[in-house]
């Protein structure tokens, strides 16, 4: 017989199975502080990326629910990468972030598949809110 806690447990379960996200960003402070945000909300973190050509091979890999992507970074930035993971996967989620005063890339990622973007320095509340939006999308 199920008890109550364990009802409440497999909700928790199926709820984190909706939820998978991949952190691509080259500044490994950012892809923690993100990391945090998100587990506190309740998402599963199934991996990091410091750079597109990482984030591209770990898409393919994990299949993550959505992807935050660093729009700025070595060896293949985040639009180049983002071109990349919406060809093999056309209903890829990735939600772009960005540094103020980057909004002709931000323009960019969005015309190439990009379903939203976060500024940085951003609120807590703001990415939770914005990734729950794109994931019920």
């Amino acid at each position: 017989m199920l008890r109550n806690t364990d009802v409440i447990e497999l909700w928790k379960e199926s709820e984190n199975l909706m939820k998978r996200v991949l952190i691509v960003d080259d500044a490994s402070f950012m892809r923690m502080a993100i990391k945090i945000i998100l587990q506190k909300s309740g998402f599963e973190v199934i991996g990091e990326a410091e750079n597109g050509v990482v984030g591209i091979k770990k898409y393919q890999e994990l299949q993550p629910d959505l992807v935050t992507m660093d729009i700025t970074m070595p060896e293949m930035t985040g639009i180049e990468a983002l071109k990349e993971i919406t060809k093999f996967d056309p209903k890829a989620k990735v939600v772009m972030v960005s540094a103020m005063g980057q909004q002709a890339m931000v323009r960019e990622a969005i015309v190439n598949g990009a379903k939203s973007f976060i500024v940085k320095p951003f609120k807590e509340d703001h990415v939770v809110e914005t990734l729950n939006k794109i994931l019920e999308m």
